[in-house]
């Protein structure tokens, strides 16, 4: 694996990741908004992932594809799930300012297994990101934003995410390419926190399963 922090100097924070021949560029781009009405100390944390077609013959030009929307909703729920960054810290004024900020992904290259690829270099942009000092004028109503006192996210936690493909049953292949993954019966994908080994998650895609002995044969 290849990773490169800081690639694109536009971005508020962002991180470069290569997986075999899967290839993604992530990008955080920080705006200030409203809150929610019913959560007024709570700031936004909005992933998206792009699969364009320059990436793989799989993809065709045009509408945001049903496969780059599964997976952005895998992504959100992983990112969620995992409690990588509490959204009250995003809180600028209660019930007035918060932070949004908007993760933005895109794969350069793709040869299977986008999941683990995306999600590592979200939470590597994550890491890299570094806000500007924020401060809420209540007599015009106003956020005022000052640059020269940066300071980065309080991650929480570092999601990590492995995941495996089960063919016939029988046999469990690791970080599928794209000419494996049509062959599998499913994914499972199991998502740890990166600083201790905790288990965060697990998730499965098919309706496939792995008989005991490939389990046994493969944990060996």
């Amino acid at each position: 694996m290849a990773l490169n922090k800081g690639s694109i100097s536009t971005a508020d924070g962002s991180a470069l990741v290569r997986i075999g021949n899967t290839t993604v560029v992530c990008g955080v781009k920080a705006e200030i908004a409203e809150p929610d009405l019913d959560a007024g100390t709570k700031g936004f944390l909005v992933p998206n992932l792009d699969l364009p077609a320059m990436c793989s013959p799989k993809f065709k030009p045009g509408p945001p594809t049903e496969d780059a929307q599964v997976l952005s909703d895998r992504l959100n729920e992983a990112l969620i799930t995992s409690g990588i960054l509490p959204l009250e810290s995003l809180c600028i004024y209660p019930n007035k300012s918060v932070w949004v900020l908007y993760v933005d992904a895109t794969c350069i290259n793709y040869d299977g297994n986008a999941f683990d690829a995306t999600l590592i270099a979200m939470v590597s942009a994550l890491k890299n990101t570094r806000l500007p000092k924020a401060t809420y004028d209540e007599l015009s109503g106003r956020t005022v934003c000052s640059r020269k006192t940066l300071a980065p996210l309080e991650l929480k936690r570092l999601p990590l995410s492995m995941s495996f493909g089960i063919f016939d049953s029988s046999k469990i292949l690791s970080d599928p390419t794209a000419f494996e993954e049509p062959l599998l019966d499913t994914t499972i994908s199991i998502i740890i926190n990166h600083e201790n080994g905790g288990l965060i998650s697990v998730s499965q895609l098919g309706l496939g399963s792995a008989t005991s002995d490939a389990l046994s044969s493969y944990d060996d």
